[in-house]
């Protein structure tokens, strides 16, 4: 019965996201669209593959058209059928010419009446959007682990299917894994099955394709409220349920501010530490990095990121990659709302000052067109689009607007937002017009739209922007100017109270060289060198590198081979690449880091460390 109201479900997707092009998809969306897909898979961890049917609903927008055209990369497809008349019969297909980063067409041949395909396939055991796990890479050392990641492309690595954040598709799911294993999806599941090796899954709601997810592995469960729940290898699953147990209130308050939480459950799922992001917002089950447990919720930010996507993201979602601030800008601003409300104003302004440090970071780092929020990215890897200007700058320019009208007027105009684009995927143009109708016309006088073309076409940030300001950063800066100039010495620092946020914008913020003596004062004092929060250390770890720091490098090679989370380990590649003596040592750590960390982060350092 709940498959044939997905499929009912899937007919009623709206089309607002049809006429839009999108260039990192080979699909003939406009012709025909898949609207369903049917898994039917087995996990072959001695492979490394996956094996078995995909099964696409498709709803013909040209009654004429005699093929659909789907995206894949490095996929074995033996066989394509067409289900016409009540049965199956084969049909024929076609691949297209290897394109960087796109990957293959697939032409399928659809007879007169068909209104679903299946394909027969394998994936690579080099698939872009899975990482194959040994036991001896796991915490657990006895279990193989697999975990998907599919944004921005890489569904179809795994999938073939239309593979545009503008192809919404509900799907479902028989998966078979070994049976001391457990998979899990982004979809509806049962919180502790029976470990019999054969797992199903629906999602009724309908997602673009990037949000399809899968996990395998010697997983255990641990609720934190009736509809929240933590999925983990078992060294971390009470340690991961303690740090995370403010989730229920995360969601409270954001159903509050923002209208209701559509999706049923949110679980987590903690990954290995090779996983290459903080988090991956995948609908009812976040994908979540080891790095945030830090004992004492100073990391939780990147929880009340991932949940916050649950509106701005997965229920409004970009139609393309050039409008990724769409998503990242307002679940960015929704984070800081949420730990203003959860953790108080203090914290939410330390955050938001560090943010406002990473956008003038990625600024000065970045070429000039990608400082655009809605950046013509072209025909380039939509992985390259993100940095902090979608995430930051997006959300720098909402307070900006939520500082002009205030913000009741602000809230209530992202409550109807959410509402009135629910389930849909949008384009820069569409969110303008909405805009200008129940924001900028309501509010004669408070804004600027020359301004407002300014903030989302513009580099850079345009003037007057707002600047978020922290009180305990300013004792900090104050604290910090004493020791440098020598009139107080680290150990008469009293940071006995300072937060992590304190931490970070007191070593982010140090000149650029410091002495030996220094560096040693600093370690003594404070013991950074074996801090055990990872934020900590890799601020500290930059900074040991540019000094030379010696006492420093075997905590840093240890750090970089045991953890894969890019926004950690890639600046620090990248500060040892900048001297002969230091790109040694990076190439020596990577050789033997490079086997465990996830092919996204593999593409980026082998360019980085290899190829110099």
């Amino acid at each position: 019965m709940l498959h044939k109201l997905i499929a009912a479900a899937a007919l009623l997707l709206p089309a607002t996201a049809l006429a839009v092009e999108d260039v990192h998809s080979f699909a003939n969306a406009d012709e025909v669209r898949v609207t369903h897909v049917a898994l039917d898979l087995d996990v072959k961890f001695d492979q490394k593959v996956l094996e078995g049917s995909a099964t696409l609903d498709l709803k013909r927008i040209d009654a004429n058209a005699d093929v659909v055209v789907l995206d894949s990369r490095d996929l074995d497809i033996r066989k394509a059928e067409a289900f016409v008349d009540g049965k199956w019969q084969p049909t024929e297909f076609t691949l297209g010419e290897e394109v960087e980063a796109l990957g293959q067409l697939v032409r399928v041949s659809l007879p007169a009446k068909a209104n679903k395909v299946r394909l027969h396939y394998r994936t690579s055991p080099e698939a872009s959007g899975l990482q194959w796990l040994t036991p001896e890479q796991t915490a657990g050392k006895k279990h193989p682990f697999l975990f998907s990641q599919a944004q921005a492309i890489h569904a179809r690595s795994f999938i073939p299917l239309q593979d545009s954040p503008g192809v919404r598709v509900t799907y479902e799911a028989v998966i078979r894994t070994p049976k001391d294993l457990l998979a899990v999806m982004s979809a509806n599941m049962e919180q502790d099955p029976v470990r019999d090796g054969e797992y199903r899954f629906e999602m009724p709601q309908a997602i673009p394709p990037y949000l399809i997810a899968i996990g395998v592995g010697d997983l255990r469960f641990k609720a934190m409220s009736d509809r929240t729940g933590v999925y983990a290898e078992p060294y971390i699953l009470e340690a991961s349920a303690k740090e995370f147990e403010d989730t229920e209130k995360m969601i409270q308050v954001t159903e509050k501010l923002y209208g209701p939480y559509r999706w049923g459950r949110y679980d987590i799922l903690m990954l290995p530490p090779s996983f290459p992001f903080g988090g991956m917002e995948n609908p009812r089950l976040s994908f979540i990095t080891p790095t945030v447990v830090a004992g004492d919720k100073s990391l939780v930010a990147l929880i009340a990121h991932e949940l916050a996507h649950s509106w701005s993201g997965n229920l409004v979602t970009n139609a393309t990659w050039r409008d990724l601030w769409l998503n990242e800008g307002f679940t960015t601003y929704l984070t800081y709302r949420i730990m203003e409300e959860v953790f108080g104003k203090p914290r939410e302004q330390q955050e938001a000052v560090l943010g406002y440090q990473d956008i003038h970071n990625a600024i000065a780092s970045l070429e000039e067109f990608a400082t655009v929020l809605n950046v013509e990215l072209g025909e380039r890897d939509p992985d390259s689009v993100f940095s902090d200007i979608p995430y930051e700058k997006g959300a720098l320019f909402l307070r900006e607007l939520e500082y002009k009208v205030g913000r009741d007027n602000f809230d209530a105009f992202l409550r109807s937002y959410f509402d009135h684009f629910a389930f849909q995927s949008i384009t820069t143009a569409d969110f303008k017009a909405y805009l200008k109708k129940h924001l900028v016309d309501r509010h004669p006088g408070k804004l600027d739209w020359a301004r407002i073309e300014a903030w989302i076409h513009q580099p850079g940030l345009p003037e007057g922007h707002p600047v978020p300001k922290s009180d305990a950063f300013e004792q900090v800066a104050e604290i910090r100017g004493h020791w440098l100039a020598g009139h107080m010495s680290a150990e008469n620092i009293d940071a006995s109270e300072w937060t992590v946020h304190q931490w970070l914008y007191f070593l982010n913020n140090l000149p650029e060289k410091l002495t030996p003596a220094q560096m040693k004062e600093l370690d003594e004092a404070f013991g950074l060198t074996a801090s055990k929060n990872n934020e900590i250390a890799h601020s500290w770890l930059r900074v040991a590198i540019r000094n030379d720091y010696q006492p420093a490098f075997e905590r840093l090679e240890d750090y970089l081979i045991g953890i894969g989370r890019r926004k950690l380990i890639v600046p620090l590649y990248s500060d040892l690449m900048k001297t002969p003596k230091h790109a040694e040592f990076a190439k020596r750590v990577y050789e033997k880091a490079r086997p465990g960390y996830h092919p996204l982060a593999q593409g980026t350092l082998d360019a980085m460390v290899l190829a110099k």
